[in-house]
């Protein structure tokens, strides 16, 4: 069932109705724009009330308001007493009306509530002989108002804690407006039917750059600017990561591991692979697919691997001559120290091989010194999927005895890196992505995000996997109680326009759900909170 499926537009008449209106306007022009002074009823009774006619948005059958809107048309309009002069910024000899208290609730903000409370109440404007609607229009929504068909005419008024821009729009401009809904939706995202919260780990939000750039006619990948523009995009993924080279594959980072099981397997030597959850123990079927020799460390979910267990099991086994872990486990939210790992390696010779898929991106990543490092263009460096990389400090051979063409990567670095067909519009995006990103700012922000939603989570008792010891800020993973139901709680926050992961099977067997920072856009985890909050509350009636 989708969001507004039991949802109706109407005139609030009923009692309750109008309580909940007094409510929401408290909540928007009281606590969230501080246009008015606090009271403990938690409610603003609008001065014009007895003059508005409400236009909202509710489920009747549990009484529950998503918007309104007000509609006025006895002078003077509150406008009348901000701005002087007001008809002399208006279209002469029309009748005019005031439109007033547009407010949503915040979970059905995007949505396409705003363009339906404004259609009603245009109804209701002709029916009552009106062709003109004046409105003060919270700075804060500028473009929403624009495309939702309204003009800006005068100085701002208000306060410097609620500014509001003056605005009129005619019937005629609306109902042109509406003949290009599509145009519409596009262009103002608020309206669109898309998802506003993406806590995916993949797909991930772009940047404008990357979507037009993909977007653009495909090129030759033997052309002499492609190549040129390759190689630049080889550069900076090295000066992001402080690895030499760095090979591409398209497909998946699973490829990636493909690979570098691959090259362990002309080692002919024995190793060690780390387990502490889902991306660990896919290593393991990586290297069980290569045939390779080795044994695994394996700890509990939700912990990171310590200093002293790595010392215990190679000083047990003296022969093991590799190591292969995951940076980021990105199933319980754990980031294990890269640092301590190659300092363990370096005084023992022991080549390091790491899964950075999901941190890369996400968290600053030192790839000096390893031996093969994976990484995928669709998660942290938050370009189009489709593309994966490893990376390494050594030059490699190719090995056309021992390993497919496609996992051969002495192949590529012997042909600069394109040995076959390469899509130059994934190129082109990751390109973009790379160029357009300011990676001290972008960590800065992930580490925020996850202070904030670890502290919000904190304060409504929901139990996190990860202690804050080792916690990937761009992964949080919460530990449902049996009570609950992960797949249930996913499904109603994808009906509200949250995107968390909760589909995988290794999430449904643990009753896990995740939410992730892994785009270029800071999402506020506030909302995610509270409509998490609100289902396990709901869950206890």
């Amino acid at each position: 069932m989708g969001l507004l499926d039991e949802f109706i537009f109407k005139v609030a008449v009923l009692p309750w109705e109008i309580d909940a209106i007094h409510t929401l306007n408290y909540k928007t022009f009281v606590e969230e724009i501080p246009q008015h002074n606090p009271n403990l009823d938690k409610q603003l009774v609008d001065k014009f009330h007895e003059e508005n006619t409400y236009i909202i948005c509710v489920n009747e059958k549990v009484r529950e308001l998503a918007g309104m809107i007000a509609y006025r048309d006895k002078r003077p309009f509150s406008l009348d007493q901000k701005l002087e002069n007001l008809d002399t910024y208006l279209p002469v000899n029309r009748a005019l009306c005031e439109v007033r208290l547009l407010a949503v609730e915040e979970e059905f903000r995007y949505t396409r509530i705003s363009q339906g409370l404004i259609a009603q109440l245009v109804e209701h404007a002709i029916g009552c002989g009106r062709e003109i609607f004046v409105i003060s229009g919270t700075v804060r929504q500028t473009k929403l108002y624009k495309y939702l068909g309204f003009v800006s005419f005068g100085p701002l008024v208000g306060n410097e804690d609620a500014q509001y821009q003056p605005m009129y729009g005619t019937v005629d401009d609306y109902r042109n407006l509406q003949n290009n809904t599509r145009s519409f939706a596009k262009e103002v995202p608020e309206l669109s039917t898309a998802t506003a919260f993406n806590f995916l780990p993949g797909p991930v939000d772009f940047s404008r750059q990357v979507q037009e750039v993909y977007n653009d006619k495909p090129c030759s990948h033997r052309s002499d600017v492609f190549v040129k523009d390759f190689q630049k995009m080889r550069e900076l993924l090295c000066e992001h990561t402080h690895a030499r080279q760095t090979e591409i594959l398209m497909g998946s980072g699973t490829l990636a591991n493909d690979a570098i099981a691959g090259q362990l397997s002309l080692l002919c030597q024995s190793g060690l692979i780390l387990v502490s959850g889902e991306f660990g123990r896919r290593l393991v079927r990586n290297a069980n697919g290569a045939k390779l020799i080795f044994q695994t460390l394996e700890i509990p979910e939700g912990q990171a691997f310590q200093k002293r267990e790595l010392e215990r099991i190679l000083n047990e086994n003296p022969g093991l001559k590799w190591i292969w872990g995951v940076h980021c486990e990105t199933s319980t939210g754990v980031l294990n120290d890269l640092e301590m790992y190659k300092k363990i390696c370096a005084e023992r010779g022991i080549k390091l091989c790491v899964d950075c898929i999901s941190s890369m991106g996400t968290v600053p990543v030192d790839l000096s010194g390893i031996y093969l490092a994976s990484g995928t263009s669709g998660k942290g460096l938050a370009s189009m999927a489709g593309l994966c990389m490893v990376f390494h400090n050594h030059d490699l051979s190719p090995a056309p005895d021992d390993l497919p063409c496609t996992l051969d990567l002495g192949l590529y670095q012997a042909s600069n890196g394109i040995p076959f067909t390469i899509q130059s519009n994934l190129i082109y995006a990751l390109l973009a992505a790379l160029q357009s990103h300011d990676w001290s700012t972008r960590f800065e922000a992930v580490r925020d995000w996850s202070k904030a939603i670890r502290r919000k989570l904190v304060e409504i008792d929901v139990p996190i996997l990860a202690p804050d010891a080792c916690a990937m800020p761009a992964v949080v993973t919460i530990v449902l109680p049996e009570m609950y139901s992960s797949k249930a709680i996913g499904d109603v926050l994808k009906n509200h326009g949250v995107l968390v992961s909760y589909r995988s099977n290794y999430l449904i067997e643990r009753n896990w759900i995740q939410a992730c920072m892994m785009g270029v856009e800071y999402k506020p985890p506030e909302r995610f909170v509270r409509l998490l909050k609100k289902e396990l509350t709901r869950e206890l009636r």
